[in-house]
């Protein structure tokens, strides 16, 4: 199975430690996408700090992050998996999973970047600011840009095995599986119900979203499980207690949608 995550907009700081090496990143096909992103993203924070504002987004109070974009080259790095943070991070609890959990979390989880395209958890990176959402002067909107290069990697990546999408809609925008690899690839949605003057009424919530699909994927890990189909998904997670709705594509080529549905949000 290959989960593939959103990365966190907050991110914890680098502390100590040896800065980024580019080459001892997971998916290198992506190099040369990265080296240009990495370079545009300095430039552009080194240059000038009002504009880098501006085109990442930033808050007069997230005047910081400028800075810290400024320095990626020598900042110290971290495994991804320390560096998010977060909802989705803060159920997902990576550092409380045992040794088994841990490794297969290793070869599982895949974090979407706008700075690094994709990178495992244990690929060592500096803190950074930059989402998917971004329009960097010289590239244009970074989902955009990624297209070509995941479209490179991406299959490889995925193998033969399950692709389970949580990433949220910006994320997505930088590779959908196409094809046999969309076949067993599925995506999820988690609703929120409520009755409503004797109406059920289903709702997205933001914050609990990211905490379920977090949640979500620690039981897996813990589980140890390994769903060859997004059928045989489907089944083990009403085992592990989810309340999952699945609707089959009409054709081949398509992905399967699944909503898991909750009834308290905590």
């Amino acid at each position: 199975m290959l989960v593939l995550l959103p990365p966190s907009e907050g991110k914890a700081v680098g502390g100590s430690g040896a800065p980024l090496r580019p080459e001892g990143l997971s998916l290198q096909g992506l190099g040369p996408a990265r080296a240009t992103v990495l370079e545009e993203l300095v430039s552009l924070c080194t240059a000038d700090e009002e504009k880098a504002r501006t085109v990442l987004g930033l808050s007069e109070g997230l005047r910081g992050e400028v800075a810290k974009n400024a320095a990626l080259r020598t900042a110290a790095a971290r495994p991804a998996g320390e560096i998010y943070t977060g909802v989705l991070y803060d159920a997902l609890d990576l550092a409380s999973l045992d040794a088994a959990g841990r490794k297969r979390a290793q070869r599982t989880l895949l974090v979407f970047s706008g700075l690094w395209g994709a990178v495992r958890i244990g690929d060592r990176i500096p803190s950074y600011r930059c989402s998917m959402a971004v329009k960097l002067p010289a590239l244009g909107a970074l989902g955009a840009y990624w297209r070509t290069p995941m479209a490179e990697v991406m299959p490889e990546a995925a193998g033969d095995r399950l692709v389970l999408d949580l990433r949220s809609s910006a994320y997505a925008t930088a590779w959908r599986p196409k094809g046999e690899v969309a076949g067993r690839t599925a995506t999820v949605r988690v609703l929120h119900s409520q009755i409503v003057n004797g109406v059920e009424k289903r709702s997205v919530v933001s914050h609990f979203n990211k905490a379920t699909k977090g949640r979500l994927v620690r039981d897996l890990l813990v589980a140890g499980a390994e769903p060859k189909g997004p059928a045989e998904l489907v089944e083990l997670l009403r085992e592990l207690g989810y309340a999952v709705e699945a609707e089959a594509p009409a054709k081949a080529g398509k992905a399967w949608q699944l909503d898991v549905v909750v009834s308290e949000i905590h």
